[in-house]
């Protein structure tokens, strides 16, 4: 239906939607408003799906007692989409729309669950009816508290409805078709702090915490492990159980935990003291037990790595009978039959299993070294000091033991001597001839102790200075062994690399020390470094530096070439006892007048 006052306004019932095609500007608004934007131009068909007997479009939503055209205020817009209000039509007022280039009405922060709304702009002749007609469209309305100011508070049902009734903000109202000053005014609709509100909300957060922790707890519940099942309390038929649970290798865990747990609850008295030493007897026997199963591990661990020494032994003897073909197949008797693409597989074959026969060769190699090392002489050597120093380790024990004795037995005397000072001042017999000779006799006796803790201090502070030195030894040996073990290891890759080599060992003899260019590199920067330390460095020192040149330098290739060069480097010992130190001298002056 159209009005005479506007002829934009826009109507809708639920079962038509009459709006001549023609007014484009109307349609427009009236799609905006039902929250979708135009979809043709005036004059032509919207869609070709269009039925006008149903007044509707198929594909759009069935119009709901929410959209704008039957007096109520639709649902909140997307911000991206302009908000175009239209005038609402009630049955005793109409609200006319602000003017949209206006900003919207400011609010205040919104309290938490507010459900109350301020309304201020109401005509002075508004009744509470015709507030209820026009903000019941919003939802329930619980109560209105009136004002005779022309301005009132609403408490809604839900929160939600809040948003609906502030889209009311900025609207004109006018009573009927009045136009009186009492009769019309501009509704401004404001968020209101009420303690209602305020009460049910904290409510609702108290609720939603004690889920909230119910839930937490329920989870906790379902993480937290099992508990140990409870130990029987004790009595003579349990112990009974208990004790044949300890004979039981399969119970014994479960047996002496329980017996542990009675031992703790302070269950062993004079009349229980039998049976508990049975049962820890019972213990004690499987000790035994336990020995035994762990040389039997230790046997059957023995036997594997002997089964394992053996089948590496097999697959390498396997592996150089491999290799062996793939030499002899290279030779040149039956390397000329074969065709490039063969030739080509045979070498790659051959250099595979090259790389895995050295492999396990080195496998081999080191379980045999572990096992020559087990056997060393050196080993016994480190044995033998380890023996003297917890023997002499054991000593500082027993001396430390008889001086906190000694200690004790002089507080003892001290005590006495006090006693018998506080007796002879409460009897008052300062004459008495035992008394005095009592106290010269403790007095002797405490000075003679004093003189034998402070020998014994000394004796003890001598033992910890022998062990001192003794650890001080040990750590040189370890550092000469050390040594050792790498001029070692450089020997064995000399030898390696000697018997690889194609030239004879007598003109390998004669040659010159130096192999390469890179060994005279670094004997020039090893002897300018040595040239400004007239007093030597060691090797690590040495290393060190040329560490930041190179990372790949290896400390034994450095000090075999230096070794090589007699005439240019010299190795010195320097220091004493724990201070013996190695240094290497640059000596090329005094060599090249020798050569």
């Amino acid at each position: 239906m159209r009005t005479a006052d506007n002829s934009r306004t826009l109507n809708v019932d639920s079962t038509a939607m009459t709006l001549p095609m023609s007014d484009p500007t109307a349609w427009a608004t009236a799609m905006n408003n039902l929250g979708m934007a135009p979809l043709g131009i005036a004059g032509q068909p919207i869609l070709p799906d269009f039925d006008p007997a149903l007044g509707m479009m198929t594909g759009i939503p069935p119009i709901t007692p929410m959209m704008p055209g039957l007096g109520i205020v639709p649902p909140p817009i997307p911000p991206d989409m302009p908000v175009v209000k239209e005038i609402i039509h009630c049955k005793s007022c109409t609200l006319f729309p602000p003017n949209p280039n206006l900003p919207p009405p400011a609010t205040r922060e919104r309290p938490p669950g507010c459900k109350t709304v301020f309304v201020g702009g109401l005509p002075e002749n508004g009744t509470e009816q015709i507030i209820v007609e026009v903000f019941e469209q919003c939802g329930e309305i619980i109560a209105i508290r009136k004002s005779k100011k022309n301005f009132c508070h609403i408490r809604f049902a839900e929160e939600y409805m809040v948003d609906k009734a502030l889209y009311l903000s900025g609207y004109r109202i006018r009573l009927g078709s009045s136009t009186d000053k009492k009769d019309t005014g501009r509704l401004h609709v404001d968020f209101a702090q009420a303690r209602d509100d305020l009460y049910e909300w904290e409510c609702k957060q108290r609720m939603l915490a004690r889920e909230e922790r119910h839930r937490r707890r329920m989870e906790e519940e379902r993480l937290r492990p099992p508990s140990p099942p409870p130990v029987v309390h004790y009595s003579d038929h349990e112990c009974s159980i208990v004790a044949e649970k300890l004979k039981d290798d399969s119970k014994f865990s479960e047996a002496v935990q329980t017996l542990l747990t009675w031992i703790e609850r302070g269950e062993v008295n004079r009349r229980s003291a039998n049976n508990f030493y049975s049962m820890i007897q019972s213990a004690n026997s499987h000790v035994r037990r336990l020995v035994n199963e762990k040389a039997a591990h230790e046997k059957d661990m023995e036997e594997a790595k002997e089964k394992f020494k053996q089948a590496l032994s097999g697959i390498l003897i396997q592996f150089e009978q491999i290799v062996a073909v793939y030499h002899s197949a290279s030779k040149q008797k039956a390397w000329d039959h074969f065709t490039k693409a063969q030739r080509k597989n045979i070498s790659v074959w051959c250099k595979q299993a090259e790389e895995i026969r050295n492999i396990h060769n080195d496998e081999l190699m080191g379980i045999r070294r572990e096992e020559e090392m087990e056997m060393s002489d050196d080993e016994i050597e480190e044995t033998t000091e380890t023996k003297e120093t917890e023997e002499s380790v054991s000593q500082a024990e027993a001396l430390k033991e008889e001086n906190d004795s000694l200690r004790w037995q002089l507080d003892a005397y001290r005590n006495e001597v006090e006693l018998l000072k506080q007796e002879q001042g409460k009897a008052h017999r300062e004459d008495d001839p035992n008394k005095e000779q009592q106290l010269k006799l403790l007095q002797q006796a405490l000075q003679g102790m004093q003189q034998h803790l402070l020998k014994v201090q000394e004796e003890y502070k001598r033992k910890e200075a022998e062990l001192e030195k003794v650890k001080d030894d040990k750590l040189q040996v370890e550092k000469m062994l050390e040594n050792l073990k790498e001029k070692e290891s450089c020997a064995s890759r000399l030898c390696t690399s000697s018997q690889d080599s194609d030239y004879p060992l007598e003109k390998t003899l004669n040659s010159s020390p130096i192999k390469s260019e890179r060994e005279a590199l670094l004997v020039g920067i090893i002897s300018t470094f040595l040239h400004v330390h007239p007093f030597g460095a060691s090797i690590e020192y040495i290393c060190s530096y040329l560490h930041r040149l190179d990372n790949k330098i290896c400390t034994s290739d450095v000090e075999c070439l230096m070794g090589r060069l007699q005439h240019t480097f010299r190795q010195e010992m320097t220091g004493v006892g724990a201070s013996l130190e190695k240094r290497w001298k640059f000596c090329g002056f005094e060599g090249l007048k020798l050569t």
